[in-house]
Protein backbone atom coordinates (compact mmCIF):
# COMPACT_ATOMS: atom_id res chain seq x y z
CA UNK A 1 0.00 0.00 0.00
CA UNK A 2 1.35 3.42 -0.94
CA UNK A 3 0.44 5.96 1.75
CA UNK A 4 0.88 9.69 1.20
CA UNK A 5 0.62 12.23 4.04
CA UNK A 6 0.03 15.59 2.40
CA UNK A 7 0.63 18.04 5.27
CA UNK A 8 2.19 16.74 8.47
CA UNK A 9 4.03 19.90 9.56
CA UNK A 10 1.76 20.66 12.53
CA UNK A 11 1.79 17.08 13.80
CA UNK A 12 5.38 15.97 13.20
CA UNK A 13 8.27 17.93 14.67
CA UNK A 14 10.71 15.09 14.33
CA UNK A 15 9.81 13.81 17.79
CA UNK A 16 7.19 11.14 17.10
CA UNK A 17 7.13 7.59 15.80
CA UNK A 18 5.45 6.69 12.52
CA UNK A 19 5.70 2.96 13.18
CA UNK A 20 1.97 2.22 13.20
CA UNK A 21 1.57 3.91 9.81
CA UNK A 22 4.66 2.50 8.11
CA UNK A 23 3.63 -0.97 9.26
CA UNK A 24 0.75 -0.68 6.77
CA UNK A 25 2.76 0.24 3.71
CA UNK A 26 5.23 2.57 2.03
CA UNK A 27 4.89 6.10 3.45
CA UNK A 28 5.66 9.34 1.65
CA UNK A 29 5.15 12.38 3.87
CA UNK A 30 5.35 16.08 3.17
CA UNK A 31 5.27 19.01 5.61
CA UNK A 32 2.75 20.77 3.37
CA UNK A 33 1.45 20.47 -0.19
CA UNK A 34 0.03 22.93 -2.66
CA UNK A 35 -2.71 21.96 -5.05
CA UNK A 36 -0.18 21.81 -7.87
CA UNK A 37 2.19 19.62 -5.84
CA UNK A 38 -0.66 17.27 -5.00
CA UNK A 39 -1.13 16.45 -8.69
CA UNK A 40 2.31 14.86 -8.64
CA UNK A 41 2.49 13.53 -5.10
CA UNK A 42 -0.77 11.59 -5.28
CA UNK A 43 0.30 9.50 -8.26
CA UNK A 44 0.00 5.85 -7.38
CA UNK A 45 -1.40 6.53 -3.91
CA UNK A 46 -3.67 3.94 -2.35
CA UNK A 47 -4.20 5.83 0.91
CA UNK A 48 -4.01 9.54 1.71
CA UNK A 49 -3.57 11.08 5.13
CA UNK A 50 -4.34 14.78 5.61
CA UNK A 51 -4.42 17.34 8.37
CA UNK A 52 -5.90 20.45 6.78
CA UNK A 53 -5.28 19.71 3.11
CA UNK A 54 -8.58 19.40 1.26
CA UNK A 55 -9.56 16.38 -0.84
CA UNK A 56 -12.37 17.22 -3.26
CA UNK A 57 -14.12 15.53 -6.17
CA UNK A 58 -11.56 16.72 -8.71
CA UNK A 59 -8.69 15.07 -6.84
CA UNK A 60 -10.61 11.85 -6.21
CA UNK A 61 -11.51 11.57 -9.87
CA UNK A 62 -7.95 12.42 -10.95
CA UNK A 63 -6.54 9.62 -8.81
CA UNK A 64 -8.92 6.66 -9.00
CA UNK A 65 -6.45 4.42 -7.16
CA UNK A 66 -7.18 6.15 -3.85
CA UNK A 67 -9.20 3.82 -1.65
CA UNK A 68 -8.66 5.39 1.77
CA UNK A 69 -8.63 8.95 3.07
CA UNK A 70 -7.64 9.50 6.69
CA UNK A 71 -8.17 12.82 8.45
CA UNK A 72 -5.46 13.24 11.06
CA UNK A 73 -7.96 15.23 13.10
CA UNK A 74 -11.53 15.03 14.34
CA UNK A 75 -13.01 17.37 11.73
CA UNK A 76 -13.54 16.23 8.15
CA UNK A 77 -15.39 19.05 6.42
CA UNK A 78 -12.41 19.43 4.05
CA UNK A 79 -13.21 16.05 2.47
CA UNK A 80 -15.94 15.62 -0.14
CA UNK A 81 -17.81 12.81 1.62
CA UNK A 82 -20.48 12.51 -1.05
CA UNK A 83 -17.90 11.86 -3.74
CA UNK A 84 -16.00 9.45 -1.48
CA UNK A 85 -19.18 7.47 -0.91
CA UNK A 86 -19.95 7.39 -4.64
CA UNK A 87 -16.47 6.10 -5.40
CA UNK A 88 -16.31 3.58 -2.56
CA UNK A 89 -13.48 5.40 -0.80
CA UNK A 90 -13.20 4.79 2.93
CA UNK A 91 -12.93 7.94 5.05
CA UNK A 92 -11.78 7.81 8.66
CA UNK A 93 -11.01 10.43 11.30
CA UNK A 94 -9.38 10.58 14.73
CA UNK A 95 -12.15 11.29 17.24
CA UNK A 96 -11.70 12.81 20.70
CA UNK A 97 -7.91 12.63 20.64
CA UNK A 98 -7.17 16.01 22.21
CA UNK A 99 -9.71 16.26 25.02
CA UNK A 100 -7.27 16.59 27.91
CA UNK A 101 -4.90 18.94 26.09
CA UNK A 102 -7.55 21.36 24.83
CA UNK A 103 -9.33 21.51 28.18
CA UNK A 104 -5.98 22.13 29.87
CA UNK A 105 -5.25 24.98 27.47
CA UNK A 106 -8.67 26.52 27.98
CA UNK A 107 -8.12 26.38 31.74
CA UNK A 108 -4.65 27.90 31.34
CA UNK A 109 -6.09 30.83 29.39
CA UNK A 110 -8.77 31.32 32.04
CA UNK A 111 -6.27 31.24 34.90
CA UNK A 112 -3.83 33.53 33.10
CA UNK A 113 -6.59 36.11 32.64
CA UNK A 114 -7.96 35.72 36.16
CA UNK A 115 -4.53 36.25 37.74
CA UNK A 116 -3.30 38.80 35.16
CA UNK A 117 -0.12 36.78 34.77
CA UNK A 118 0.87 38.29 31.43
CA UNK A 119 0.54 41.84 32.76
CA UNK A 120 2.48 41.23 35.96
CA UNK A 121 5.21 39.25 34.20
CA UNK A 122 5.65 42.02 31.63
CA UNK A 123 5.84 44.72 34.27
CA UNK A 124 8.30 42.85 36.49
CA UNK A 125 10.59 42.23 33.54
CA UNK A 126 10.18 45.89 32.64
CA UNK A 127 11.49 46.98 36.04
CA UNK A 128 8.21 48.35 37.39
CA UNK A 129 8.42 46.23 40.55
CA UNK A 130 11.37 47.85 42.23
CA UNK A 131 12.60 49.30 45.52
CA UNK A 132 10.53 52.44 45.09
CA UNK A 133 7.23 50.58 45.13
CA UNK A 134 8.33 47.72 47.39
CA UNK A 135 5.71 45.02 47.76
CA UNK A 136 2.88 47.43 46.98
CA UNK A 137 2.82 46.81 43.23
CA UNK A 138 -0.72 45.61 42.59
CA UNK A 139 -2.15 47.65 39.69
CA UNK A 140 -4.14 44.76 38.22
CA UNK A 141 -6.97 43.22 40.25
CA UNK A 142 -7.06 39.43 40.45
CA UNK A 143 -10.23 37.40 40.03
CA UNK A 144 -10.85 34.61 42.55
CA UNK A 145 -12.50 31.81 40.59
CA UNK A 146 -13.63 29.84 43.63
CA UNK A 147 -17.30 30.62 44.15
CA UNK A 148 -17.77 32.04 40.66
CA UNK A 149 -19.55 30.48 37.69
CA UNK A 150 -18.54 29.22 34.28
CA UNK A 151 -20.84 28.74 31.29
CA UNK A 152 -19.85 25.81 29.10
CA UNK A 153 -21.04 26.16 25.50
CA UNK A 154 -20.73 22.70 23.96
CA UNK A 155 -20.87 19.85 26.44
CA UNK A 156 -19.01 17.13 24.58
CA UNK A 157 -15.79 15.47 25.71
CA UNK A 158 -13.79 18.69 25.98
CA UNK A 159 -16.63 20.64 27.55
CA UNK A 160 -17.09 17.94 30.19
CA UNK A 161 -13.36 17.93 30.96
CA UNK A 162 -13.34 21.72 31.27
CA UNK A 163 -16.29 21.44 33.65
CA UNK A 164 -14.30 19.01 35.84
CA UNK A 165 -11.38 21.44 36.00
CA UNK A 166 -13.70 24.32 36.85
CA UNK A 167 -15.40 22.31 39.59
CA UNK A 168 -12.00 21.45 41.04
CA UNK A 169 -11.38 25.20 41.28
CA UNK A 170 -14.62 25.63 43.20
CA UNK A 171 -16.65 27.06 40.33
CA UNK A 172 -20.32 26.50 39.58
CA UNK A 173 -20.82 24.98 36.12
CA UNK A 174 -23.68 26.17 33.91
CA UNK A 175 -24.26 24.18 30.72
CA UNK A 176 -25.48 26.23 27.77
CA UNK A 177 -27.61 23.47 26.25
CA UNK A 178 -29.50 23.08 29.53
CA UNK A 179 -29.81 26.72 30.56
CA UNK A 180 -28.65 29.28 27.96
CA UNK A 181 -29.41 32.30 30.11
CA UNK A 182 -27.46 31.04 33.12
CA UNK A 183 -24.52 30.01 30.95
CA UNK A 184 -24.38 33.32 29.11
CA UNK A 185 -24.54 35.31 32.35
CA UNK A 186 -21.75 33.35 34.06
CA UNK A 187 -18.48 34.94 35.21
CA UNK A 188 -16.61 32.96 32.55
CA UNK A 189 -17.97 31.67 29.24
CA UNK A 190 -15.93 28.93 27.56
CA UNK A 191 -16.68 27.67 24.04
CA UNK A 192 -16.29 23.97 23.23
CA UNK A 193 -18.82 23.43 20.44
CA UNK A 194 -18.29 22.51 16.78
CA UNK A 195 -18.78 25.14 14.10
CA UNK A 196 -22.01 24.90 12.12
CA UNK A 197 -23.73 27.26 9.67
CA UNK A 198 -26.21 28.07 12.44
CA UNK A 199 -23.69 29.09 15.10
CA UNK A 200 -21.14 30.90 12.94
CA UNK A 201 -20.52 34.27 14.57
CA UNK A 202 -22.76 33.35 17.52
CA UNK A 203 -20.70 35.42 19.96
CA UNK A 204 -21.93 38.72 18.56
CA UNK A 205 -23.27 41.96 20.02
CA UNK A 206 -26.50 40.28 21.09
CA UNK A 207 -24.76 37.34 22.76
CA UNK A 208 -22.23 39.57 24.51
CA UNK A 209 -25.02 41.90 25.61
CA UNK A 210 -26.48 39.01 27.62
CA UNK A 211 -23.15 38.26 29.25
CA UNK A 212 -22.29 39.43 32.73
CA UNK A 213 -20.41 42.74 32.87
CA UNK A 214 -16.71 42.05 33.32
CA UNK A 215 -16.95 38.40 32.28
CA UNK A 216 -14.10 36.43 30.72
CA UNK A 217 -14.50 34.74 27.33
CA UNK A 218 -12.51 31.62 26.38
CA UNK A 219 -12.46 30.10 22.89
CA UNK A 220 -10.47 26.96 22.08
CA UNK A 221 -13.13 25.60 19.71
CA UNK A 222 -13.42 27.37 16.35
CA UNK A 223 -12.46 30.94 15.52
CA UNK A 224 -15.53 31.61 13.41
CA UNK A 225 -17.77 31.19 16.46
CA UNK A 226 -16.77 34.75 17.32
CA UNK A 227 -17.74 37.99 15.69
CA UNK A 228 -14.25 39.40 16.11
CA UNK A 229 -15.29 43.04 15.86
CA UNK A 230 -18.00 42.58 18.50
CA UNK A 231 -15.60 40.87 20.90
CA UNK A 232 -12.95 43.55 20.34
CA UNK A 233 -15.47 46.32 21.00
CA UNK A 234 -16.61 44.59 24.20
CA UNK A 235 -13.02 44.35 25.41
CA UNK A 236 -12.42 48.02 24.64
CA UNK A 237 -15.58 49.10 26.47
CA UNK A 238 -14.90 46.88 29.49
CA UNK A 239 -18.05 44.82 28.94
CA UNK A 240 -15.66 41.88 28.73
CA UNK A 241 -12.77 41.94 31.18
CA UNK A 242 -10.67 39.65 29.05
CA UNK A 243 -10.61 37.02 26.34
CA UNK A 244 -8.43 33.95 25.90
CA UNK A 245 -8.34 32.67 22.32
CA UNK A 246 -6.51 29.79 20.66
CA UNK A 247 -8.40 29.76 17.36
CA UNK A 248 -8.97 32.56 14.88
CA UNK A 249 -11.35 33.12 11.98
CA UNK A 250 -8.62 32.81 9.38
CA UNK A 251 -5.28 31.38 10.43
CA UNK A 252 -2.83 32.99 10.54
CA UNK A 253 -5.01 36.04 11.23
CA UNK A 254 -5.14 39.02 8.93
CA UNK A 255 -2.99 41.93 10.04
CA UNK A 256 -6.11 44.04 10.52
CA UNK A 257 -7.97 41.50 12.65
CA UNK A 258 -9.54 43.62 15.45
CA UNK A 259 -8.69 41.02 18.10
CA UNK A 260 -4.97 41.57 17.57
CA UNK A 261 -5.19 45.07 19.05
CA UNK A 262 -7.98 44.52 21.57
CA UNK A 263 -7.04 45.08 25.23
CA UNK A 264 -6.51 42.11 27.56
CA UNK A 265 -6.95 39.64 24.72
CA UNK A 266 -4.67 36.60 25.03
CA UNK A 267 -4.12 34.87 21.69
CA UNK A 268 -2.17 31.67 21.13
CA UNK A 269 -1.55 30.23 17.64
CA UNK A 270 -3.90 27.21 17.66
CA UNK A 271 -1.60 25.14 19.85
CA UNK A 272 -3.96 23.55 22.38
CA UNK A 273 -3.76 20.15 20.69
CA UNK A 274 0.03 20.05 20.22
CA UNK A 275 1.60 18.32 23.27
CA UNK A 276 3.83 15.50 22.02
CA UNK A 277 1.63 12.83 23.58
CA UNK A 278 -1.39 14.11 21.68
CA UNK A 279 0.40 14.31 18.34
CA UNK A 280 1.69 10.78 18.81
CA UNK A 281 -1.83 9.63 19.57
CA UNK A 282 -3.04 11.12 16.28
CA UNK A 283 -0.46 9.23 14.24
CA UNK A 284 -1.05 5.99 16.14
CA UNK A 285 -4.80 6.17 15.55
CA UNK A 286 -4.21 6.95 11.87
CA UNK A 287 -2.17 3.75 11.76
CA UNK A 288 -4.89 1.82 13.56
CA UNK A 289 -7.46 3.13 11.10
CA UNK A 290 -5.33 2.02 8.16
CA UNK A 291 -4.80 -1.42 9.67
CA UNK A 292 -8.51 -1.84 10.27
CA UNK A 293 -9.29 -0.79 6.71
CA UNK A 294 -6.71 -3.21 5.28
CA UNK A 295 -8.27 -6.03 7.30
CA UNK A 296 -11.83 -5.19 6.22
CA UNK A 297 -12.79 -3.40 9.44
CA UNK A 298 -14.48 -0.06 9.98
CA UNK A 299 -12.58 1.57 12.86
CA UNK A 300 -13.47 5.28 13.00
CA UNK A 301 -15.14 5.05 9.57
CA UNK A 302 -17.21 8.05 8.51
CA UNK A 303 -17.88 6.72 5.01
Amino acid sequence: MKIVFMDHEVIDRGDISWGKVTAQGELEKYPHSSREEAMERLRGADAVLIDEFGIDRELMEAFPGIKFIGAAATGYNHIDLECAKERGIAVCNVPAYSTDAVAQHAAALMLTLANRIRDYDRDVHGGLWNSEVGNAYTPYPLLLLNGRSIGIVGYGNIGKQMAKIAEALGMTVNIYSRDPEAAVSSDVVSLHCPLTPENRGMVNDEFIGKMKDGALLINTARGALLDGAAVADALKSGKLAGAGIDVMDGEPPRGDDPLLTAPNCLITPHIAFTPKEIRQRVIDICGDNLKSFAEGGDLNRIV
